[in-house]
C-alpha cells in the first residue's frame, strides 16, 4: 500500500506531495493506519556524543520542519529523529514554487526558506509527542534577522528547545537564508560557536542535563575552509559536526530541465562530494569530535563507505523520499 501511495505522490506536485504525506503521517501516527509504514527492527545500539541511539540510521531535518510525526518517523523504525529547521518566529520561506524533483537522479532541489510554524509551536509539538528515542533539534535564525544579529536567534531557539532535546543541531549551512553560508567562516563562526558554548554550560548548570550541540556544515567548501573548520569546531568544544547540507553545485544535473533553479541540491548526486567532506573532516578532527553523515546515502554501498570514512551515525532524507521506509531497513540491517 505504501509503495502505491508513493508512486502516486511522485507524479504530483512536490510541495503538494510533502504537506500531504506529513499530515498523513500526523493523523495515522497514534492510529492502527501506521501499520501502512511502520516496521520492527533490531535494535543496533551505538554511542555517540554521549548518548545511546537505537540504531545509527536517523532522518535527517528539514522533512518534519515542525516536529508533527515524530512518532510516525519512529514508527518506521529510524534510530533517531532530526526536527526543524526552527527559527525564533514563524515564517513562510520563499515564494513557491520553490521545490522540485529531478527523479532522473534521484535528487532534489529546494529554496525553501526555512518555513516553518516557529519555536513555540515545535516545542509545543515536542511536548506532545510519545518518542522515547533520541531526538535532535535543528535551529536557525529568521530570514529577517541581521547577519551580525544571528547570536540572538540562536541562543532564543536553544533556550527554549534545550530541555526538550537530545541534541542540538546549528544550522548554519542553508543555501536558502542570505548570509547564513558566512556564518561558517572565521570570527565570525567562532563567536557564534562561543556564544552557543557559553549558553549550554549556562543551561546544563541550571538543569542538570547535558545537551550536545552538533554543527550542520555545506558540502562547498574547499579543503582549507573545512580544516579551518575543523579547528573552530575543536577550539569552541562542539559535540559533533553535520556533514552535509545541500549543494550549489549544479555540474552533476548541468542536463536537467531544473539544473538553473536556485537552491540547495540534494540527493545521490551529493554522494561523492558529502563523502570528499566526511574524509576532510575525519582526518582534521583526528577523533575529537563525531562526524554524522549525510548527503546521498542511498543504499547499503554508500552507508559504508561513509562509515570508512569516518562517520558514526548517518542521516537520509532525498533516498528516503525515493525509496521509503525500506531504506532504513536495509541500511540498518546492513
Amino acid at each position: 500500500m505504501y509503495s502505491l501511495v508513493q508512486k502516486s505522490l511522485l507524479l504530483c506536485d512536490p510541495e503538494w506531495s510533502h504537506d500531504f504525506s506529513i499530515s498523513y503521517l500526523n493523523k495515522t501516527q497514534h492510529s492502527w493506519l501506521k501499520n501502512t509504514y511502520a516496521q520492527s527492527l533490531v535494535k543496533k545500539p551505538i554511542e555517540c556524543m554521549g548518548l545511546t541511539f537505537d540504531n545509527p540510521i536517523g532522518l535527517a531535518a528539514g522533512l518534519d520542519k515542525n516536529a508533527e510525526c515524530i512518532d510516525a518517523f519512529a514508527a518506521m523504525g529510524f534510530g533517531f529523529v532530526e526536527v526543524g529547521t526552527t527559527t525564533p518566529k514563524p515564517q513562510s520561506g520563499n515564494p513557491k514554487p520553490r521545490l522540485f524533483r529531478l527523479p532522473e537522479y534521484r535528487s532534489i532541489i529546494n529554496r525553501m526558506g526555512f518555513n516553518n510554524k516557529g519555536v513555540d509551536y515545535l516545542v509545543k509539538q515536542v511536548k506532545a509527542s510519545q518518542y522515547q528515542g533520541k531526538l535532535g533539534i535543528n535551529i536557525g535564525k529568521n530570514k529577517d534577522t541581521p547577519e551580525e544579529n544571528a547570536l540572538d536567534d540562536y541562543l532564543i531557539c536553544m533556550q527554549k528547545v534545550y530541555e526538550h532535546a537530545s541534541y542540538i543541531t546549528i544550522n548554519i549551512s542553508s543555501p536558502n537564508t542570505p548570509g547564513l553560508r558566512n556564518l561558517q567562516y572565521g570570527d565570525s563562526l567562532i563567536a557564534l560557536l562561543s556564544g552557543l558554548k557559553a549558553a549550554q554550560t549556562e543551561l546544563h548548570s541550571a538543569t542538570g542535563k547535558y545537551v550536545p550541540l552538533a554543527v550542520k556544515i555545506a558540502p562547498d567548501n574547499d579543503e582549507a575552509a573545512l580544516k579551518e573548520i575543523a579547528s573552530a569546531l575543536i577550539q569552541t568544544e562542539m559535540d559533533g559536526v553535520i556533514a552535509t547540507n545541500t549543494t550549489l553545485d549544479r555540474e552533476p544535473v548541468a542536463n536537467h530541465k531544473h539544473a538553473g533553479e536556485a537552491g540547495g541540491l540534494s540527493g545521490a548526486v551529493l554522494t561523492n562530494k558529502s563523502l570528499d567532506v566526511t574524509k576532510t573532516l575525519s582526518e582534521a578532527l583526528a577523533g575529537k569530535l563525531p562526524i554524522i553523515g549525510v548527503g546521498g546515502i542511498s543504499c547499503e554501498e554508500d552507508a559504508k563507505l561513509r562509515y570508512e570514512a569516518g562517520a558514526t551515525l548517518l542521516q537520509v532524507y532525498s533516498s528516503f523520499i525515493y525509496s521509503g521506509p525500506k531504506l532504513i531497513k536495509e541500511l540498518v540491517n546492513a
